[in-house]
């Protein structure tokens, strides 16, 4: 835990309490701030009754007590509307914040000097985030590794000089920290995404221009950003790379590139799959040179060009915080991947197993496809998305079969129909018996079962989660599994 020390003596409200907002009453409790905690469910009333935290009904509360509102990230701050705890703290001219904000003023007045490195972006935050964190800690470096992935930061060990703190930050916590100043900051990409949540409803390009807004703001304020620099095509000009030109200029600011024509500058990362290089000028002699820095073909964790940026971003990053760069490629190879986001399962005879469970949209199981483009025995389906899987009929004559479930079966199989064999299924269970029976007996020499359901899970399932751990289970079960052997 990391007392919020700053906060002695002030009275704060949270509102919010789940586990990052349960987590800020704790830690504000230990640096001797007095918590006035709420939230509109009873569920999360329960929880803070049951761990202690004072409740105080902040509908009726006396607003001019309290210091600052800590507002969980989920919680509306501009739109569609103002949640109505932030109308009542700006009327009583109250500071809104998030728990990350605690943390860096901790920081700040602590340790300033501890290592910070903060990752954002509209995809791959956690992928890089966890890749950052693990090339640390196969260094020896005493690593920790939270935010919006896995643990509450104010959960974590306090920040000290030889502490490294790697943490996800979405657009919603950037917005609550108005102090944040990583020693890196790290920005892997901008497209439309959460737009409701930045901007009216009747004007997307302002809520982008907002969005993309906060997201510089992290790099901005960074001692060193890496920005990539594309959108994925190689020829149109993206958000980061506007955001790149306006801190072109400003010392340690880093870029990567999807390609080698985008990048000729000094010192750019690209990408030539499955080789991360970059062009190095040798400024006394005015001539450059070609560096190979890390072959990704052996680290199976990281397929797709989507990771092979992740996997830039990383490098970057890890080379600024002095890891040698055989420390970070033989790291990079090792890297387990993140639970339920391609995540190599193990095999049944020839047939591997990829649970990408986490794939709740089209564009999720896009980047699935692009590493699997032939071959595929697809378990797709849940409860759909606007646009359900249409964007994906690019990549359908990879596919073997479609083994169809969930609510969005009969939806689906209107798309698929006539171009993909379908094998409609009702429920995961069946599903994984009749796709692991199917690549069994087809043949192939590399068949892949794949769950990526361009789906929510909740017609089936408590979460995303829960549906990919139920996948592992019944894969696991099939006779003569082996499971995914580490490099």
């Amino acid at each position: 835990m990391i007392p919020v020390t700053t906060m002695q003596g002030k009275t704060v409200a949270v509102f919010g309490l789940g586990g990052s907002g349960l987590a800020t009453a704790r830690a504000l409790i230990a640096g001797g701030a007095t918590v006035a905690a709420w939230d509109d469910g009873a569920a999360g009333r329960a929880a803070a009754e049951a761990a202690g935290i004072p409740l105080v009904d902040l509908t009726a509360a006396d607003w001019s007590q309290f210091a600052a509102l800590v507002l969980a990230p989920g919680v509306p701050l501009t739109h569609p509307e103002p949640h109505w705890t932030v109308k009542k703290a700006k009327a009583a001219n109250v500071e809104i914040i998030g728990d990350i904000e605690l943390f860096c003023r901790e920081r700040n007045a602590h340790a300033p000097d501890a290592p910070f490195i903060a990752i954002t972006g509209t995809n791959g935050k956690s992928t890089t985030t966890a890749l950052i964190a693990h090339i640390l800690r196969e260094a020896g470096r005493d690593v920790q590794m939270g935010g919006n992935i896995g643990v509450p930061i104010l959960a974590l060990d306090p920040p000290a000089k030889d502490r490294f703190h790697v943490i996800e930050m979405s657009s919603f916590q950037i917005d609550l920290t108005p102090s944040v100043n990583p020693t890196i900051g790290v920005l892997l990409n901008i497209t439309p995404d959460h737009l409701d949540r930045h901007g009216p409803a009747d004007d997307l390009e302002l809520a982008m221009r907002n969005y993309s807004a906060i997201k510089e703001r992290l790099v901005a304020a960074a001692e060193y950003a890496v920005i990539g620099i594309e959108d994925g095509s190689g020829t149109i000009k993206s958000e980061c790379e506007d955001i790149f030109d306006r801190l072109d200029g400003a010392p340690g600011k880093f870029a990567f590139a999807f390609s080698r024509q985008r990048a000729q500058t000094d010192g750019i990362i690209w990408f030539d799959m499955p080789w991360l290089k970059r062009i190095v000028v040798n400024c006394a002699q005015g001539k450059g040179f070609l560096e190979v820095l890390v072959d990704l073909s052996r680290a199976t964790a990281l397929r797709g060009a989507h990771n092979a940026e992740n996997a830039a971003a990383a490098f970057w990053a890890c080379e600024l915080l002095g890891i040698p760069h055989d420390e970070i490629g033989a790291a990079i190879k090792t890297y387990p991947g993140l639970t339920h986001r391609m995540e190599e399962i193990g095999r049944v005879g020839a047939t591997l197993f990829i649970n990408d469970s986490k794939a709740t949209n089209a564009d999720s199981t896009e980047k699935a496809l692009l590493s699997f483009p032939q071959n595929v025995f697809w378990i797709v389906g849940g409860k759909p998305k606007d646009g359900g899987i249409e964007s994906l009929r690019p990549y359908f004559p990879g596919i073997v079969r479609a083994y169809l479930i969930g609510t969005s079966s009969d939806a689906f199989s209107q798309t698929l129909d006539g171009d993909v064999a379908i094998v409609p299924c009702g429920t995961l269970d069946v599903a994984v018996a009749r796709a692991a029976a199917d690549a069994a007996a087809s043949g192939l020499s590399a068949p892949v079962v794949l769950l990526s359901p361009a789906c929510a899970s909740y017609d089936q399932f408590r979460s995303f989660e829960h549906r990919g751990d139920t996948f592992r289970d019944l894969v696991k079960a099939l006779p003569g599994f082996k499971p995914r052997e580490t490099p």
